[in-house]
């Protein structure tokens, strides 16, 4: 066994966490960290949340991030292993080029740099993240890490916004560094990223003259992978009191709210990273750029990874370039890419814990005005009855006459960055007067209906998103919403229309009564789905036959249709599915239809199989990647995709050859709240807070997550003990 893969149980080698370099631990450093561990009281209560208590903002972090391991270590240990470029120790050569990208991207040094410059402040912080998670493997022994037996403190300086997808490549793929890196195109050694298919988040915010009760309401709705985000709460002496959602292994609640405001984040399509063609000069042997007319060398760096094969580690290194610009990523046209971003930076992760203290709206401002945010919009409420939404926060400021989501001359100065836009100038409104605001990774030209930001007057990298069907059914709802309490955001966020139906079932009745004859046999088989489909209200439920017929149907068609994330210049999801629609042909629609009878009758016998039968929730356990099974228990699901225009995201898919399809995707935390004299709020979590499948906290959500009964927040701390199932510190 390597000894990467295994904990070493003497405590001769658990390390300080406040030094860069691990040294030996003594009596002395073991007392330290049970005395930090004495400052902080966590308190379970009885659905297994963590609320935090801690004298200092250190102390809090160190209860965060024990509590966060004794819920799911593996899930924190797997975020860093992956954002130290070292996910090919433990999974081979398949992921070889996914940790090339990461290296070039993610400097380690430069995380280093960061610690060792870092404010004292944020310092301790830091310290009692790596204090938490190695006093956690110090007590438990039993536990086995994958890879990483210590924790420093400047791995939260690799990964400074929560984001779920956080690296920014432009329009670079994975495959053009491995062909560019190995010198050949097969298809070997890199997994791909999604770049189209919606993930995304939902966030809503109304305004006092929406409410019933005259208070600001927000409405948290992030779509992840599920289990990647638990649910808890944070509390110092220092003016932290925050809960919400927290990435695993990270310190600050990254969706949330605080006594005085709250904030949640949708993913953004902002052009924040950029791709550029070199002029490469080979002279004597050695590489040189040319920039503005003169020639510069090209910087060279090796890179080593490591890759399991066989049970032993074997080093592959790579020689990789770098211009002033950035790493070379790519070969187009006989022209070496490079791609400058801003994947990590010290003010990121500052920008991400300071408005998490924010105490009003000039606060919250303040933070935004750090421009470091590079993979956010967000929608924001606060106690003073404001709502406001930022369209991103990191903006480069570029020639505004050339296309940036295209490769750029990277050999002259006006291709070059000109600082960063004030958060002023970029997309965003503040209390609008229609009194709500809408955010579903879509165009912000819509977020607030037709009180919007207008798009003629804006750059176009700041906004190349577009509409899609979730944005439409949001400003649908709300631009007829009035007198909003918590459980009707709760059930306006609910909303199962899927809205791309509306465009696609009249074509397809269309196309089948002009074009299949009544003698034909496709008429025969079509005829009672059609009819199903034609009188459908377009709402997914778990009885509905329609919506399996309909969903099934989609994801054969055009997957045009399916496109969510555009570069500037390109039609969006809706244009693109209107465009189908209307062009449609027989062929395009009717086989397609036919499939998915076929498919269905031969799996159960009919094809009148309801929605709640073929969609199901299935957690059997605390892996990371998890493996389903029909014979295994599962819950019906009623919702259907994001990506049809479902507000309530399932995604699903069918695992392993199985008959059914089971969700890994879509509504994940879930949480409403009112801000009035006193916080009140309601949350949900797919299956449970636990990652442990031994723990009653494990599934004790998944019914309530089936039919979208939320639970009370317990924010006020008499409540919390009201309702505790464990009070202790850690280590206890």
């Amino acid at each position: 066994m390597h000894p990467y893969s295994k904990i070493i149980k003497s405590l001769f080698f658990i390390c300080l966490s406040f030094q860069l370099s691990a040294q030996k631990i003594n009596t002395k450093e073991i007392e330290r960290l049970k005395n930090c561990a004495k400052q902080v009281t966590i308190i379970r209560d009885n659905w297994g949340i963590p609320h935090v208590y801690g004298k200092t903002d250190a102390d809090a972090v160190f209860g965060l991030l024990y509590a966060q391991c004794e819920d799911d270590f593996k899930r924190i240990e797997m975020n860093y292993i992956e954002k130290l470029g070292r996910l090919s120790e433990i999974k081979g050569q398949s992921v070889l080029y996914n940790d090339l990208e990461i290296k070039l991207l993610i400097d380690v040094n430069e995380a280093k740099a960061d610690y060792a410059k870092a404010p004292q402040w944020l310092k301790k912080l830091l310290n009692s993240y790596a204090d938490a998670i190695n006093f956690y493997l110090y007590k438990h022994p039993k536990v086995k890490p994958a890879l990483l037996t210590h924790f420093e403190p400047w791995f939260p300086l690799l990964w400074t916004d929560g984001s779920i997808g956080a690296i920014s490549t432009a329009d670079l793929s994975t495959a053009e560094l491995k062909a560019f890196y190995s010198g050949n195109n097969d298809k070997v050694a890199y997994v791909e990223r999604e770049k189209y298919v919606q993930t995304g988040s939902n966030g809503f915010a109304f305004a006092p003259s929406k409410t019933a009760d005259g208070n600001a309401i927000l409405y948290i709705n992030p779509h992840t992978t599920f289990y990647f985000r638990p649910e808890v709460q944070i509390t110092s002496e220092e003016g932290l009191n925050v809960y919400g959602a927290v990435t695993w292994g990270q310190f600050f609640i990254y969706q949330g709210f605080n006594e005085n405001c709250g904030w949640m984040h949708t993913s953004s399509n902002v052009d924040v990273a950029d791709m550029y063609a070199e002029k490469i000069t080979n002279k004597d042997g050695k590489l040189f750029y040319e920039f503005d007319n003169k020639l510069l060398p090209v910087g060279e760096k090796e890179i080593t990874i490591n890759y399991t094969e066989n049970g032993k580690l074997i080093p592959k290194k790579f020689k990789t370039y770098f211009t002033n610009n950035g790493p070379i990523m790519a070969k187009r046209d006989g022209k070496w890419i490079s791609l400058k971003s801003n994947n990590r930076s010290m003010t990121s992760l500052i920008q991400s814990w300071i408005r998490t203290k924010s105490k009003n709206f000039d606060d919250y401002k303040k933070a935004m005005d750090l421009k470091a945010n590079t993979s956010n919009n967000t929608v924001y409420a606060d106690s003073k009855g404001n709502i406001a939404y930022w369209h991103g926060n990191f903006i480069p400021i570029r020639d505004k006459n050339l296309n940036w989501s295209k490769v750029v001359d990277g050999s002259i100065s006006s291709t070059q960055w000109k600082g960063l836009h004030e958060v002023d100038e970029t997309v965003h409104v503040y209390n609008p007067v229609n009194g709500w605001l809408q955010n579903c990774n879509s165009t912000p030209f819509s977020v607030a209906g037709s009180n919007s930001p207008k798009k003629e007057n804006y750059i176009p990298y700041m906004a190349p998103d577009g509409e899609n069907f979730r944005g439409i059914n949001a400003v649908r709802i709300f631009s007829k919403g009035t007198k909003y309490t918590l459980d009707k955001v709760i059930a306006d966020g609910y909303d199962s229309k899927l809205s791309i139906f509306e465009i696609l079932i009249p074509s397809l009745v269309n196309v089948f009564e002009k074009n299949v004859s009544l003698e034909s046999p496709e008429y025969i088989a079509l005829k009672e789905p059609i009819s199903i489909l034609k009188y459908w209200d377009y709402y997914a439920k778990e009885n509905s036959v329609a919506t399996t017929l309909a969903v099934e149907w989609a994801y054969k068609l055009d997957p045009i249709i399916l496109k969510a994330y555009i570069d500037e210049g390109q039609l969006d999801q809706v244009e693109n599915t209107r465009n189908f629609a209307k062009k449609a042909t027989a062929s395009q629609m009717i086989p397609q239809l036919l499939a998915v009878l076929k498919e269905l009758e031969s799996k159960f016998g009919t094809w009148q199989v309801a929605w709640g039968d073929i969609n199901r929730f299935q957690r059997s356990n605390g892996a990371i990647d998890l493996k389903y099974d029909d014979s295994k228990p599962s819950l019906p699901i009623g919702y259907g995709p994001g990506s049809w225009g479902s507000l309530p995201s399932f995604k699903s898919s069918y695992q392993n050859g199985s008959k059914k399809r089971y969700g890994y995707n879509g509504n994940s935390f879930i949480c409403a709240v009112e801000f009035g004299p006193k916080i009140k709020a309601k949350s949900l979590l797919a299956g449970g807070n636990s990652g442990d499948e031994n723990s009653k906290h494990f599934t004790d959500q998944a019914e309530m997550y089936r039919k979208g009964q939320f639970k009370d927040v317990l924010f006020y701390k008499e409540d919390v003990i009201k309702n505790a199932e464990k009070t202790y510190h850690p280590g206890e």
